[in-house]
């Protein structure tokens, strides 16, 4: 992306500039002003330029752009043509790093087929509704449409902020986990569609963590889970894992939930509508010489499978989901 800065005649007049040099008060604003409009900067973004540095580019200069606001600093290198005409913010793109290498799945439950070439990786806060829409999504529409294609898995970026209880759920989830993957599933599916359930009426949030654990200690039994283990875990509530997951969030660019990555392509932010979440994996199945499913418009609809239903089911059924 280039930046004309619009200095007319005079400025193709000018010598070149040499590295090492600080940009003139006149240039400099004029600089900072086109950075501002073109980057929305808020007005308490303070703006700082470097001094010009060598570049690998013909016919321009490294210009550093150094923005603060607060203790939070952030340096960002432009290109600044020799002629002082052209300003350019370019993105270097390391093509020897696949995205998905960045996101780490070892020892992660995995729905779906464990072998898959493409895996579907969602950054989930179980007490979060738009992930729980985008839950709905994902299973059992999208399982049943690419069966033993695509496996799932779930990583967790509780938004403690927002949502009291979804750092408990979570240590618990991966309490089960620890034992059984499909325990934690049934965990997940339940939690996803029982919100109101665990919230209550009076939004007690010891009453809330009582309600998770007691979900938690049902899918253990009927999942012939060792109770003394489980209990342990539940009782120590260690964030470890959950904190080192949503540390990886952070890096990611993840601000929001839920934040869905198919084998490594970052699908909007937010409840992914099917198509657009279809046309991800489709497009991962190609790369892979993989052939997608026919679309659902050039075929008879078939049921859709069903996910198996959570263990705990015979809880009272929730009031309607908020938003």
């Amino acid at each position: 992306m280039a930046l004309g800065l619009a200095l007319g005649c005079k400025a193709q007049t000018n010598p070149p500039s040499a590295a090492g040099a600080s940009l003139d008060p006149s240039l400099a604003r004029r600089v900072e002003v086109q950075v501002r409009s073109e980057f929305e900067l808020p007005a308490d973004v303070n703006v700082r330029l470097g001094a010009r540095k060598p570049s690998q580019i013909t016919g321009y200069q490294t210009l550093p752009v150094i923005l603060s606001h607060g203790s939070k600093t952030q340096e960002i290198d432009f290109l600044i043509s020799d002629d002082n005409s052209k300003l350019v913010h370019m993105d270097t793109m390391d093509l020897t790093k696949d995205p998905a290498d960045a996101i780490d799945i070892a020892g992660r439950p995995i729905r779906g087929n464990a072998a898959a070439k493409v895996t579907v990786v969602n950054f989930d806060d179980l007490e979060c509704p738009y992930c729980a829409r985008m839950h709905k999504e994902l299973f059992p529409a999208t399982m049943a449409r690419y069966g033993d294609k695509v496996r799932f898995v779930y990583k967790d970026d509780p938004l403690t902020d927002l949502h009291p209880w979804a750092m408990h759920a979570a240590v618990n989830a991966n309490c089960l986990a620890a034992q059984s993957a499909s325990v934690y599933w049934n965990y997940v599916d339940y939690l996803h569609t029982h919100v109101d359930e665990v919230s209550g009426d009076g939004r007690d949030l010891q009453k809330s963590y009582a309600a998770l654990d007691r979900i938690a200690r049902q899918e253990g039994t009927l999942g012939k889970l060792n109770d003394d283990q489980l209990s342990a875990c539940i009782a120590k509530q260690d964030e470890t894992q959950v904190r080192a997951e949503a540390k990886e969030a952070d890096a990611l660019g993840i601000n929001g939930t839920p934040a869905v990555f198919v084998d490594g392509e970052k699908v909007n932010g937010g409840a992914v509508p099917e198509d657009e979440l279809w046309a991800a994996i489709d497009r991962a199945l190609i790369a892979e010489g993989e052939q997608p499913p026919a679309s659902p418009s050039s075929q008879v609809a078939a049921p859709a499978a069903q996910v198996p239903a959570p263990a705990a089911a015979n809880a009272p059924a929730p009031a309607a989901g908020s938003k």
